[in-house]
């Protein structure tokens, strides 16, 4: 067994030192279908066709293409058949890294210190994509005959859209249940929150700083929707969903990105944001959009400059519903007596302000699925790192939910 936790760090070490920054996955999809082709799966290397899925439910537009962006699916082809399939799901995009000037470690060197391995997306969630490939390596290697067939799914895109899994489950790659190892500190997610980008252009009048009011200065102006915005979160964060009554500002709109202006003695004549808005399970994108849109246009008519020159919004990105899952959910029993197994502790059931592509069975196949992961910190921070000791009782765990699930002969 130390064998095999020994090649589980030199292949998660291998993967963080692959920089796949979102759009630029390739080298990363390189290494995963040459992993799994070497563990004898049945391999499927592809690549999503926008066009094909966006007219199905759980899509989210895009701006940009897929090729030489693929996913990799291998298939555990049970010799037996008789059991249920399981999808082990995990992605292998990752966020920038920058200010890397920040960091106190290479975030591309996985390097390890006192039990913890540091790296940009070794905990969101290359560590998880390792935990899910040696479960499956350990159960070949003991010489377990499964009923059922094992799917190990290596997508791109979590991080915007989900469009990875998407095209994974278009392919037919279902199963009868998911667990996605993303990172959950040894908990099992029963339901997460709804995600939307919106991108807001704001249009200011520009002119020479000596004039300044005289002027409509966009960047300030883009400000003042910031603030309406944050008017809506609190809104929401009071107006709690049952489900989230004890999570603290479950949540969160997020400006991300803010670009404006291009002189410093020039008012400006425009500033664009892009925010990450959340919503409960229970409303649909559209549904959110319509009042994220209604409450900005209620603001709108208050500023006589914006009454006139309303920002430009668009919606591109994250379109991703929230959900809870079942008190009897079957993923998260399987789960969770896994964990007990291996730790002697049950496993807590959280529920997510984030989103994750766990989302796809409950939602659009009627199917239970959960996130179950290592723990960590600083996920799209600095110095991001995992737990080891927590990522090798997670790759046990996984392993044990996989046989219990599926079956064997």
């Amino acid at each position: 067994m130390d064998a095999l936790w020994d090649e589980q760090l030199e292949f998660l070490r291998g993967l963080v030192r692959i920089p796949s920054v979102l759009f630029a996955e390739a080298d990363a999809q390189r290494l995963m279908a040459r992993t799994m082709r070497q563990m004898g799966l049945e391999t499927d290397v592809f690549e999503a066709d926008p066009g094909e899925l966006c007219h199905l439910p759980g899509y989210s537009p895009v701006e940009w293409g897929y090729r030489g962006r693929p996913q990799v699916v291998g298939r555990l082809r049970s010799p037996i058949g008789t059991g249920r399939r399981l999808v082990l799901n995990g992605h292998v995009d990752v966020v920038s890294p920058e200010p890397v000037r920040l960091w106190s470690r290479d975030p591309w060197g996985a390097e390890v210190v006192a039990g913890r391995m540091y790296g940009r997306g070794v905990l969101d969630m290359k560590a998880g994509v390792s935990a899910s490939v040696f479960a499956v390596r350990a159960l070949a290697r003991a010489g377990v005959v499964l009923a059922g067939d094992i799917l190990l799914e290596s997508v791109i895109e979590e991080e915007c859209t989900g469009n990875g899994t998407l095209a994974c489950l278009a392919r037919g790659y279902v199963g009868d249940g998911a667990l996605v190892a993303e990172p959950s500190s040894e908990g099992c997610q029963a339901g997460e929150l709804g995600v939307l980008w919106l991108r807001a252009v704001v249009t200011g009048a520009p002119g020479h700083v000596l004039e300044a009011s005289a002027h409509v200065n966009a960047i300030e102006k883009c400000y003042e929707l910031i603030g309406a915005l944050r008017r809506l979160e609190a809104q929401w964060n009071a107006d709690r969903h049952p489900a989230y009554r004890d999570v603290e500002h479950p949540i969160h709109f997020n400006p991300g990105v803010i670009r404006g202006g291009d002189w410093p003695s020039t008012v400006p004549a425009e500033c664009e944001v892009t925010v990450r808005l959340a919503f409960y399970p229970g409303m649909s994108p559209e549904a959110a959009k319509a009042a994220v849109l209604d409450h900005l246009r209620a603001w709108f008519a208050t500023d006589p400059w914006l009454a006139e020159h309303p920002p430009e919004i668009t919606w591109y990105g994250h379109h991703d519903e929230g959900y809870l899952a079942p008190p009897d959910d079957p993923a998260i029993a399987a789960v969770q007596a896994a964990h007990r197994q291996v730790t002697g502790r049950d496993a807590p059931i959280t529920l997510g302000t984030a989103v994750t592509d766990a989302r796809f069975w409950p939602l659009y196949h009627g199917l239970p699925a959960t996130c179950y992961g290592p723990s960590g910190g600083a996920m799209h921070g600095i110095d991001e790192w995992v737990d080891l000791a927590s990522l090798r009782t997670v790759t046990k765990t996984v392993a044990l939910a996989a046989l219990n699930w599926c079956g064997h002969g």
